[in-house]
Parts: structure tokens; C-alpha cells; sequence
């Protein structure tokens, strides 16, 4: 299934957004974003967003179903790739292992916070991750439909920064 990627037309995929939200909401008690925003307005704001933003489905190998813009760049990857590919393809083979424990960890709490990786753009460049805050994505009755992701730190192993 084609993933349409978001633009005024789809209200930024403000569904997809708001079970973003409310499970960010309901795992921290905190906000993703400011609470008084209108969906598409939220969405709109979190696809322009300064922090890398994604989420991965339910798949047996879970596939990206979003990535805003800063994470499109951050990856090297338009949306289209992004939404075609298996999350745990993000990290390089060595520390895959790693990261199928941190979503273990994650499905059995809900959340976690303060995690760092090295994750790996299209183009080959490494990074390193500082501070993801990795959730899971339930609906209002707790069906689980995936994970998300906000990554606000990330420094690259060949140079240059984020704060």
C-alpha cells in the first residue's frame, strides 16, 4: 500500500498525527506539540518541525509509514524510499541486534526515553542519536498500531551537528 505523503491536501496525514499525539501524550503526559492546535494545523507543523519525526507499522518487519521532513533529510531519503523501507534497515547490520532490544524494551514499557544509536543515512552517512524518545503508537481503545520516534540530537560521526 502506497503511502500518500503529506500536503495540504491530506491535512498533512492529521489522522496518522493525532494517534502520534495521543500516544506520546499518554505514555509521557506530555505533549508532542501544543495541545490547543487543530489537527491538519499539528500535522502541518510536526511535517515542517525542526526534529526528526517517524513511525513504523505493525508489520511482522516493520516499514517506516512516516517521516517528516527533517527526518527525509536527516535519512537522505525522499518520502517515497522512506515509506518503502523496513525501520530496522536505519541502523547498519552490527548493531541491529541492539535495536530489535530497544523496541522489545519499548513494547513492554511504552516508552522510553534519553536513547542513544548510531543510525545510518541512504547516502552511508553514520550518525549517532542522543536523547530519541521511542514510543508505542495505540489507539484510544490500546490497540497497538507501531512505533514512533522524535529524535532531537543526533551528531554525525564524520563531522557536524545538531543541537
Amino acid at each position: 500500500m502506497r503511502i500518500q505523503q503529506p500536503s495540504p491536501a491530506n491535512d498533512f496525514l492529521a489522522d496518522h498525527i493525532e494517534l502520534l499525539r495521543s500516544s506520546f501524550r499518554h505514555w509521557t503526559g506530555r505533549e508532542l506539540i501544543a495541545p490547543d492546535l487543530e489537527p491538519a494545523e499539528a500535522a502541518r507543523q510536526l511535517y515542517l518541525a525542526p526534529f526528526a519525526l517517524l513511525s513504523h507499522d505493525t508489520q511482522a518487519d516493520p516499514v517506516f509509514n512516516y517521516a517528516n521532513l527533517c527526518a527525509q533529510k536527516l535519512f537522505e531519503m525522499d518520502w517515497s524510499t522512506f515509506t518503502q523501507l523496513p525501520s530496522r534497515l536505519s541502523a547498519e547490520a552490527p548493531v541491529r541486534g541492539e535495536r530489535e532490544r530497544l523496541l522489545e524494551t519499548v513494547a513492554r514499557q511504552g516508552y522510553i526515553e534519553d536513547y542513544q544509536g548510531i543510525r545510518i543515512s541512504r547516502g552511508g552517512r553514520r550518525f549517532k542519536i542522543d536523547q530519541a524518545l521511542i514510543w508505542n503508537v495505540i489507539d484510544h481503545t490500546g490497540q497497538f498500531h507501531g512505533q514512533a520516534a522524535k529524535l532531537v540530537r543526533w551528531t554525525f560521526i564524520d563531522g557536524g551537528h545538531t543541537p
